[in-house]
């Protein structure tokens, strides 16, 4: 879910951390929940009868969401390499693959198709995401590009996948998979 809260001048903002104050009005994360060209009418109503008073709705509330959401992956992927839970780069993110260490392994959504599979091969039990592109995985390792990154077991990586299935709601586009046996 995605919660939204009222700002001061009665506008519709994305609290994409939960922790604003105010009343959460919560939505599904879809884009043709949120998308206000679509919907414009019924959404500025449902907002408004859960604010119990007229409400703005941006017009942009859509693509300000999916911004939000890319920025929070990408936040949670630094996250995880500065906790020493991320690797990247073909070589120690397969070996992380390979020994069992890796619970969730990130590819760039912008990478050649045959090099992922090739990666992924004998992978097992294991979810595999394409929520950035390699320029955008890149920044966070301080490198040009990176088209595959291993994150370790945990809460940070139960995280990342949380807000990669809430981005993939939103952009609609499938971004995670399950591999292995």
């Amino acid at each position: 879910m995605i919660r939204f809260v009222l700002a001061p001048d009665r506008a519709i903002v994305p609290d994409l951390a939960a922790r604003l104050p105010g009343r959460g009005l919560w939505l599904s994360p879809r884009r043709d929940v949120i998308e206000p060209a679509r919907a414009q009418n019924s959404l500025a109503r449902a907002f408004a009868r859960a604010a119990k008073g007229p409400v703005v709705v941006p017009p942009d509330l859509a693509a300000m969401v999916e911004a939000g959401l890319i920025r929070r992956v990408i936040e949670h992927v630094g996250l995880a390499r500065r906790a020493g839970q991320a690797v990247a780069g073909f070589a120690k993110a397969r070996e992380w693959l390979v020994s069992g260490r890796a619970a969730l392994i990130l590819q760039a959504s912008d990478g050649s198709p045959d090099e992922k599979r090739r990666f992924l091969s004998g992978a097992r039990d294991v979810t595999v995401a394409e929520p950035l592109d390699a320029v955008s995985l890149g920044a966070v390792f301080g490198r040009d590009h990176v088209v595959h990154v291993a994150i370790a077991p945990g809460k940070l990586a139960r995280s990342l996948e949380d807000e990669i299935f809430r981005l993939s709601g939103v952009t609609g586009r499938a971004m995670t998979k399950q591999v292995g046996e």
